[in-house]
């Protein structure tokens, strides 16, 4: 059963039965399905590699309503995998270059564009309009948000994460099946997952996996087939697998099972771990500019390169010490706690969590995180050298 209220469905005109025709004549779609995708309202959240295919194939299925959420600007380091974008959209706001890519697909989609952070505080609001949302997030707060409100407003959450080769996608949707939270009841302490932006991401993953998300939607708006409810789908792009994973609906799950202990949306930084490190101890920084002048001054430093091999091959930070983040702590003895240490990274965060490891572990040197990391190094200090 369709998703769709019948008294939504109108009649299709004459450029709907051209525009759609090869879905006409596919039995699993007809003209009874067309007019539920154009009676439709689908809401994306995130327009970036995951919702770039989404919110295309969503359009040109002749979904009637799309809305698309973010509140980001397009950047250079995006075009690799976020192909609703192009390079004359740098700088725009993504719902806008989202926007007039969807208009010219398909000028009769009607795009509702919030470009606003979903909060705790807007999300029960502007989600209740809709019958699906598409989860094209890349943080663990808005995707635990997300599940909650969309458990609580019996909307499906058509899910899908990715991380450098790998991506899964699933439906969440707590009236048929289990919820996000059923799978992963806690989330990970902070920084243990790296973004796409630390970790990297091979450009064509997130378009597969997206464009499973887009066909998960279109098969809960007409009403065929069998949705990805219960069921979590795994795949590995590097070696061409697809592996499958039965979910069940956990019975204590505090949003969706039989005694739920969560009724409203909650503080889900908090929840995350999130204002527990922004809150905890700041770390002792330095500046490119900083550290260029204490190196050309010949102060005694220890400067070490927590970036790992691949990325070290982008370019090598000259005269640091290569200890990739992982091997920090085992390898504390090979600090001198008389030597100032700089920790240098991609951009100044894992540098941060390799600094609060060792003061955990006891060590009692003096530890300084490089602010931007080594793009605030290309960016102020070599500029023959590549941000990446």
């Amino acid at each position: 059963m369709s998703i769709v209220a019948d008294d939504r469905l109108t009649a299709l005109s004459g450029d709907d039965i051209s525009r759609y025709s090869r879905h006409l004549i596919l039995p699993e779609v007809g003209v009874e399905g067309q007019k539920r995708l154009k009676a439709a309202r689908v809401l994306v959240v995130g327009t970036g590699g995951l919702g770039a295919p989404v919110i295309l194939y969503l359009a040109a299925a002749g979904v009637g309503t799309l809305g698309i959420m973010d509140f980001d600007t397009v950047e250079i380091s995006n075009l690799q995998r976020q192909v609703v974008h192009g390079t004359a959209d740098i700088d725009r706001p993504k719902v806008a270059s989202a926007r007039d890519r969807i208009s010219g697909l398909n000028p009769d989609a009607n795009v509702v564009t919030y470009n606003v952070r979903l909060t705790s505080e807007n999300a029960l609001d502007i989600l209740k309009d809709y019958d699906v949302v598409v989860d094209g997030t890349d943080n663990f707060p808005t995707r635990y948000l997300l599940n909650d409100a969309c458990a609580f407003l019996g909307i499906p959450n058509v899910y899908g994460s990715i991380f450098q080769i790998e991506g899964q996608t699933s439906v969440f949707y707590a009236k048929q099946g289990p919820c996000y939270r059923c799978l992963y009841p806690s989330p990970p302490p902070p920084g243990l997952v790296p973004s796409c932006g630390e970790g990297g991401v091979v450009g064509v993953l997130p378009g597969i996996v997206g464009t499973i998300q887009a066909c998960e939607v279109i098969k809960l708006l007409v009403g065929g087939g069998q949705p990805l409810v219960g069921r979590l789908l795994l795949f590995d792009a590097w070696n061409m697998q697809f592996r499958e994973l039965q979910l069940d609906k956990d019975p204590a799950c505090p949003v969706c099972g039989q005694d739920a202990s969560i009724h409203e949306l909650i503080d889900y930084e908090q929840f995350c771990g999130l204002k527990a490190e922004q809150e905890a101890a700041p770390v002792d920084t330095i500046t490119a500019h900083e550290l260029k002048a204490r190196m050309d001054q010949g102060s005694a430093l220890q400067i070490i390169d927590i970036r790992e091999p691949h990325e070290r091959a982008v370019f090598s930070f000259a005269g640091a010490k290569a200890m990739p983040f992982g091997q920090i702590v085992r390898r504390m003895d090979e600090f001198d706690p008389s030597v100032d240490a700089v920790f240098i990274c991609k951009v100044g965060q894992r540098s941060v969590y390799a600094i609060r490891a060792l003061q955990d572990a006891g060590y009692t040197g003096r530890l300084i995180n490089l602010r931007d990391g080594s793009n605030a190094w290309a960016r102020d200090i070599d500029t023959t050298l590549p941000q990446y």
